[in-house]
């Protein structure tokens, strides 16, 4: 009996003199205390016991690795462009949405303007709401038959944006002004509904370098999404939602656009980045912008040039315009009926690279 005691006092001794000598070593003491110590010895060592912060993945956002690739044309330029001239190009991390922006997503962002619910919360930075104009903020549904010569499309201009039937199908005739406030408005609603004691990055639209890094899904050279150089699968099955041959639409399932999860995601688990609609990126357009930036998180910002890059093609084009090295613009304020957007944010740890159960994140 008395040798099964000692047997049994064995652990509680040794832990008692672990928790005695550990904390002599400056292990197991009070986060900071070493610090607060050293402050009062007229040290610099930083504010002490700051509030650890992590950044959660936001709904419906994937984590995009940072990398390097190569950005530009990947095949035969048909047009004869010039404008996509290959550069290697670095990426930091980012988070991206895995679908295009739906009808219904967009909807709560009319909805939260229309009933007022901007106010909500303590976001603790952005101090004050955004204000939007409401009439400023409807998708144009006339795009449905101004964009096409003698097309009857007043049934999806009727339909498509306010009926549940098109709910998960990619909002449509959105101009780049529009997408913009709507990314203003993502952040504030995550701020003001935030439990944390700091910001998360403002939602945005990705930069053209971005995009076209996350459209490759983890491949240095890819003509698609998917990789190609072919636009079916071994089963057959065309790839992406556009205009196969020289006008069979409905030959990939669907005459205008589809609903935002169908179709295979790439490797970073994107759906979509070719086809449906194109997406609208952050940059401006300029033919030699790639000469002009810089090779790590290039971005092309001009205000005073109107035309903005579209990226990706959609259900109306041909299959050059799916390539992931395409590009065309539109005008900020024009909205028509095969563009849509997509959201990005910003990672912050911008210089080292995302632990690898980054994908298992926290969401909310």
């Amino acid at each position: 009996m008395y040798k099964k005691m000692n047997l049994r006092l064995v652990p509680i001794t040794l832990g008692l003199a672990v928790a005695t000598l550990l904390p002599g070593c400056g292990l197991f003491n009070k986060k900071g205390s070493a610090s607060e110590k050293a402050n009062r010895r007229g040290e610099v060592t930083g504010v002490a016991k700051r509030a650890s912060w992590q950044q959660n993945l936001p709904f419906d956002m994937v984590p995009v690795k940072a990398g390097t690739f190569w950005m530009g044309q990947s095949d035969e330029d048909i047009a004869y462009t010039q404008s996509a001239m290959n550069k290697q190009i670095t990426i930091s991390e980012f988070f991206m949405d895995k679908y295009e922006v739906s009808n219904n997503k967009y909807r709560q962002f009319l909805e939260a303007v229309k009933n007022g619910e901007l106010a909500t919360g303590t976001p603790t930075t952005l101090k004050d709401p955004p204000t939007f104009n409401l009439d400023e903020l409807k998708p144009d549904t006339t795009v449905w038959s101004t964009s096409f010569s003698y097309h009857y499309g007043d049934p999806l201009m009727e339909f498509y944006f306010d009926h549940p039937a098109f709910d998960d199908y990619p909002v449509v005739g959105i101009t780049w002004d529009q997408a913009q406030q709507y990314c203003e408005w993502r952040t504030y609603h995550l701020r003001a509904n935030d439990e944390s004691n700091f910001d998360v990055p403002s939602f945005r639209l990705p930069s053209e370098a971005e995009w076209e890094y996350a459209a490759k899904g983890g491949k240095d050279v890819a003509k698609y999404p998917w990789g190609g150089p072919y636009l079916k699968n071994k089963r057959g099955c065309l790839m992406a939602n556009f205009k196969p041959g020289r006008g069979n639409y409905i030959d990939d399932g669907f005459a205008y656009t589809a609903p935002v999860d169908v179709f295979a995601p790439n490797g970073f688990g994107l759906y979509n980045m070719s086809g449906n609609v194109a997406e609208w990126v952050l940059d401006a357009y300029k033919t030699t912008s790639r000469v002009d930036t810089w090779d790590l998180d290039p971005v092309y910002d001009d205000p005073n040039e109107p035309r903005k890059i579209v990226r990706g093609g959609s259900w109306k084009d041909i299959a050059h315009y799916l390539e992931t090295s395409t590009r065309t613009y539109e005008y900020q304020d024009v909205a028509q009926a095969h563009i849509g957007f997509r959201t990005t944010m910003t990672f912050m740890g911008r210089s080292g690279s995302m632990d690898v159960k980054s994908s298992k994140r926290t969401r909310r």
